[in-house]
């Protein structure tokens, strides 16, 4: 493996654990309903990362919009509202089969739609090739492992549950058959986020040109100092490292607004509906906003990551960087489980099926670095 595929592999990491540790916020705000935090840490990631960072990395970028294909525009726009209510129909379906069912579920079906799906869309013959067979190959020790970390989760809710005799079931409990279809919905939406990266290249395209640009006119440039024919020399560097990794900052900023500001608003309906607005003030506390600052920058700034890894991982690095980057996620938001004491009081049982859910987890990433490598 070359420095620079493991460069992009470590960003990759980097991306899922953000993913993996952001939603920390949830169970560190306890006098705020959840509809409270996730309506602000929504408001922050839409308005603190996205199109900051666009403006900041992207020459000219409403000329890039301007001048994109409209079809790559709307895809990457439609997509991130996918994406946004696939996030609704995750805790709907969670609610209903639980979350070791519902996880496990959907993080296998996400990975298979949102990696898988944009291949077979674009070649579909390298499925049958031996890095897309490869491909397929981790994804299924991929489920194995999430197989067994949701069974650990499981049987730890199990224990836990029976040590609490005041534990109250749910009255009314929707059928299988509709916590099923709500699993499969959340998964199918979910993925649009990759579906969003990879057809809406075409913007990333656009913006690359315009970097480019730049640098033909700073190589144009005659110094009339060594000094200033060394400051040139670094503007020209700095641009040739942008054109490779920032472009798909113009496409991330349309998908994030998309679902950013969908999940504002359903949050903030919540609010209305149940009457928890007021609680921002009365229950808020510096820890808390805090908290929201964090959700608001690690939610798109770890999906900022994972694009720049999949981009340096060269064509296919979208469809073996997408899963790589969700099984940082679990990795690193099951880590952050057993720090914060969700493990505290279970027994060697449920810990011993994690560890080799994990273990299992680690072999997949191995499998997807070699697909990688037998796709390029």
């Amino acid at each position: 493996m070359n420095s620079e595929l493991a460069l992009a592999i470590l960003l990759v990491i980097a991306g899922g654990a953000l993913e993996g540790l952001f939603s920390l916020g949830l169970t560190r705000t306890p006098e705020w309903k959840w509809e409270n935090i996730w309506a602000m840490g929504s408001l922050a990631a839409l308005v603190l990362l996205p199109w900051p960072v666009a403006y900041l990395t992207v020459p000219d970028l409403p000329a890039v919009y301007r001048e994109a294909p409209p079809m790559a525009l709307g895809i990457a726009f439609v997509c991130g509202l996918a994406w946004g209510f696939g996030g609704i129909f995750w805790g709907r379906a969670i609610g209903v089969v639980g979350i070791a069912l519902g996880v496990s579920l959907m993080m296998g079906l996400v990975t298979v739609f949102g990696s898988a799906g944009p291949l077979a869309v674009k070649e579909a013959g390298k499925l049958a090739e031996p890095g897309g067979l490869a491909l397929l190959g981790a994804m299924v020790v991929m489920a194995l492992g999430i197989v067994f970390c949701a069974l650990a989760g499981k049987l730890k809710d199990s224990e836990l549950t029976a040590r609490k005799q005041d534990a109250a079931k749910a009255a009314v409990q929707a059928s299988l058959a509709l916590g099923l279809t709500f699993c499969v919905a959340s998964a199918v939406l979910s993925s649009m986020v990759n579906f969003g990266f990879v057809f809406g290249k075409p913007i990333g395209d656009q913006a690359k040109r315009h970097i480019e640009v730049q640098i033909e006119a700073a190589q144009s440039l005659q110094p009339a100092t060594p000094e200033a024919a060394a400051e040139r020399d670094r503007q020209i560097a700095w641009l040739q490292q942008s054109a490779e990794l920032f472009p798909s900052n113009a496409t991330w900023a349309l998908i994030f607004t998309a679902n950013f500001g969908l999940n504002f608003l359903y949050a903030l309906y919540l609010m209305v509906k149940n009457k928890t607005l007021g609680r921002l003030v009365s229950h808020g506390r510096p820890a808390y906003w805090a908290w929201v600052l964090f959700m608001g920058v690690s939610w798109p700034l770890g999906l900022l990551l994972y694009g720049y890894g999949a981009t340096k991982m060269g064509t296919y690095g979208p469809y073996v960087g997408f899963p790589m980057m969700l099984l940082s996620s679990i990795l690193f938001g099951n880590l952050a489980g057993a720090l914060t004491g969700e493990w505290r009081g279970t027994s060697a049982r449920p810990r011993l099926t994690m560890v080799l859910g994990v273990l299992i987890l680690f072999v997949a990433f191995g499998v997807f670095g070699w697909a990688q490598m037998l796709l390029d």
